[in-house]
């Protein structure tokens, strides 16, 4: 059997067993190819140099135990290859953290926020850090900042202290510990950026498996999604340098967060998952 058609026997598989996909993948045939290249050693990014390879009755079966894991235990893939991908870059994920998926992660590598940046920009902020990857991909897009990436989570940040040494940037990303911004103490900012817990009570009561499998207090924001997101709001202008601004990641919750700041100035940004996910507000908005 060749590789290409034992993955698309167990997409398949996949299929037939209704497993949920968005944590890297989003059908059943890349998320076959994900597991089944893992699983060889091969690079995850090119099927066809290698989709005709015949495999040995060994290799065949260590892939398909791979993928009867995952539909057994309704694990995301990350949990189970223990490394997920955000923009081409790899990064270590298990259990204690998220899968990174931020849409932010986006608008980092196309250079949509760079308008927002100046020549004076020195100090970013990762807030509800998870995994590290936002701080890790605006160390590398931005090499004169320094990043601090914080967390209310001591498990997410030890996975993110994993990242910051994977991809050699322990002398320019910062981890902190704290609630919020409460982990910044006084520290003001050029930019924040922010993929907060923002899943309302309704939609965390009817998540999928593979998304319950996540830390709870990494997604859920109360009853409208917002409980993160007042404090932030309230507290964010003092953190925030002149002409500074909050970038922040809101999912499907836009019409909680438009209801719940009737006035509040802001723009959206346009990513990959809509129009109405990802906003940008300025620091001046936020003392008004």
């Amino acid at each position: 059997m060749t590789l290409l058609e034992l993955i698309e026997a167990q997409s398949a598989r996949l299929t037939q067993a209704g497993v949920c996909f968005g944590h890297g993948t989003t059908n059943a045939f890349d998320e076959a190819v994900w597991l089944a290249l893992w699983q060889l050693g091969l690079p995850l990014d090119d099927l066809d140099s290698v989709s005709a390879r015949e495999l040995t009755p060994q290799e065949r079966s260590a892939i398909e135990r791979l993928v009867d894991e995952r539909i057994a235990t309704r694990k995301p893939a990350a949990y189970l290859t223990k490394e997920a991908w955000l923009q081409g870059v790899p990064f270590t994920v298990d259990e204690r953290t998220i899968v990174p998926r931020s849409l932010i992660a986006e608008l980092i590598a196309d250079g949509t926020l760079d308008a927002w940046l100046t020549d004076r920009t020195r100090a970013v902020l990762d807030l509800c850090t998870g995994n590290g990857s936002l701080a890790v991909l605006a160390a590398m897009a931005w090499p004169e900042v320094h990043v601090d990436a914080a967390d209310l989570s001591a498990d997410a940040l030890a996975v993110a202290r994993l990242n910051v040494e994977r991809h050699g940037l322990a002398d320019r990303i910062t981890l902190r510990q704290g609630d919020g911004l409460a982990a910044v103490g006084h520290r003001r900012y050029d930019l924040i950026l922010c993929n907060p817990p923002y899943v309302n009570s309704a939609s965390m009561a009817t998540l999928p498996a593979e998304y319950r499998a996540e830390p709870t207090l990494a997604l859920s924001g109360g009853a409208d999604g917002m409980d993160f997101v007042r404090p932030l709001l309230a507290q964010a202008a003092a953190h925030l340098a002149d002409g500074g601004v909050l970038v922040l990641e809101i999912g499907h919750e836009a019409k909680h967060f438009e209801a719940a700041f009737p006035r509040l100035e802001f723009a959206w940004l346009p990513t990959s998952g809509g129009d109405d996910q990802v906003l940008l507000i300025t620091r001046e908005a936020l003392a008004r």
